[in-house]
């Protein structure tokens, strides 16, 4: 398989490339040059299959001959091997919501499903063993998962640039209460958009990347995407009916793997992007300006982002695989603050699309009522996807995207419910343990000097 980048479709890398190096050399994110679309037998023969093996088929299709399926496997059966159901992910029906729980992973959210096997691929294409400096931007949950998956590991160091007092007092103190000599923890005087800003001119600094040999793990790594992509197909064959599929979206990465699903021949019909009050992937969708605003702290924080990276990847779609147009909408929302989309690009969109904000009030609500009403306690995230799930009608199904466990927004729950969560086994002694971690300014030459000084 080779890849391309939005911005120059001319370049030409393979998947260890890729993967290693997160961003393309000139900005842009890598996608593969052709995707496959599965037949209907061959839909069929998929839907025979338990997770892992289904895991192995859809990753293989992306990464051969990088690794191969064997080599897959033993990745996924390892990766998978502490998730608290031998499943991976489960499917709850509380009345009419089909609820995809994704969060039965070491850090209890959906990004161990692709967290835990990038760990290991790394170890997998690693093959000069050079130290790898890994620099991640968090919003919350990534920065953990990425914890979880690569504390301890040979050969590499975790960098977690997470916004300071943006996130919950949970997440903040699953990252920070890790005791691993690989992982630092940097609290940033800003909010996430400003730490994946700080990531992504650090990727574009070609001599400072490769002087750190640095790689990310981000939803801009691709890799993030194709594991993201198998329990869309998972779910499909569990319900074997045209879906909708509502997810609770920050960056554009786990719903964009629903389309990547939908561009393999899944029938989904709408892909329903819930954002909260930082609605700038509503706004787009729904008028066709691309324009960030401030952004707002929310009581899901996950989703307090402005600037989402992975749309780049769906406008290199909508403008016709045309990278010249990709790299002027950059250069325009970098300078002039927005891009605008033609009315047959924000068509092309709708049809696998639909977008609905929920604010924090209305959040608060679904919680409380889902909880009166079904014994049922969703995290203020699973619970805007929730809510965007009732405002989109069509003769569809729909399956609802749990993305977090609630335990990890304590303050939030108590205030929707009156009730706290029980601590579940993964963090019983969590509020014993010492947190660590440096508070600093958010200037890039300030990161790059605390990263070049730990390295040392």
């Amino acid at each position: 398989m080779n890849y391309i980048s939005t911005r120059n479709k001319s370049l030409n890398f393979d998947f260890s490339s890729i993967f290693l190096r997160g961003l393309a050399p000139d900005g842009g994110l890598f996608l593969p040059s052709e995707i496959k679309k599965f037949s209907e037998n061959e839909l069929n023969e998929l839907s025979k299959l338990n997770y892992i093996d289904l895991g192995v088929e859809i990753i293989s299709e992306f990464c051969v001959p990088a690794l191969n399926k064997n080599k897959i496997k033993l990745i996924l059966d390892e990766a998978y091997s502490s998730f608290d159901t031998k499943n991976i992910v489960e499917i709850k029906k509380i009345d009419n919501i089909n609820l995809l729980e994704l969060y039965h992973g070491p850090t209890l959210a959906f990004k161990d499903i692709a967290m835990q096997v990038i760990g290991l691929m790394y170890e997998a294409l690693n093959l000069n063993k050079k130290k790898i400096n890994i620099i991640v931007a968090t919003s919350g949950d990534t920065g953990s998962a990425a914890i979880a998956a690569l504390k301890e590991k040979k050969n590499i160091n975790l960098f977690v640039l997470h916004p300071h007092e943006k996130i919950s007092n949970i997440q903040r103190k699953i990252m920070t209460t890790c005791d691993s000599n690989n992982i630092y923890n940097i609290a940033v005087k800003g909010n996430f958009d400003d730490c994946q800003k700080i990531v992504k001119q650090m990727f574009s600094d070609e001599q400072f990347r490769e002087k750190i040999n640095m790689s990310g793990v981000n939803s801009i790594n691709w890799a993030r995407i194709i594991c993201q992509v198998v329990y869309y197909f998972y779910a499909y064959f569990q319900m074997t009916s045209k879906l909708n599929f509502s997810v609770p979206t920050g960056n554009f990465g786990d719903v964009y793997a629903g389309y990547i699903a939908k561009k393999m021949g899944l029938p989904i019909d709408k892909l329903i992007v819930a954002t909260n009050e930082n609605d700038i992937l509503c706004r787009v969708i729904n008028s066709g300006e691309y324009r960030p605003s401030e952004v707002k702290p929310s009581l899901s924080p996950s989703m307090d982002i402005q600037v989402a990276s992975n749309f780049e990847r769906l406008l290199f779609d909508v403008l016709n695989s045309d990278d010249q147009k990709v790299s002027k909408s950059m250069k325009d929302l970098n300078n002039n603050g927005f891009f605008k989309l033609e009315n047959d690009e924000l068509k092309k969109i709708r049809e696998n699309f639909s977008a609905e904000k929920i604010n924090d009030a209305d959040t608060l609500r679904i919680i409380k009522d889902f909880f009166i009403n079904y014994g049922f306690i969703l995290d203020p995230h699973t619970a805007t996807a929730v809510g965007a799930s009732y405002k989109v009608k069509n003769n569809s199904k729909t399956i609802v995207l749990g993305t977090a466990h609630p335990y990890k927004f304590l303050e939030t729950i108590k205030l929707a419910i009156g009730k706290n969560v029980d601590p579940p086994k993964q963090f019983s002694n969590l509020s014993k343990k010492i947190e660590k971690f440096e508070i600093v300014d958010n200037k890039l030459d300030d990161i790059k000097k605390y990263i070049i000084e730990k390295i040392k």
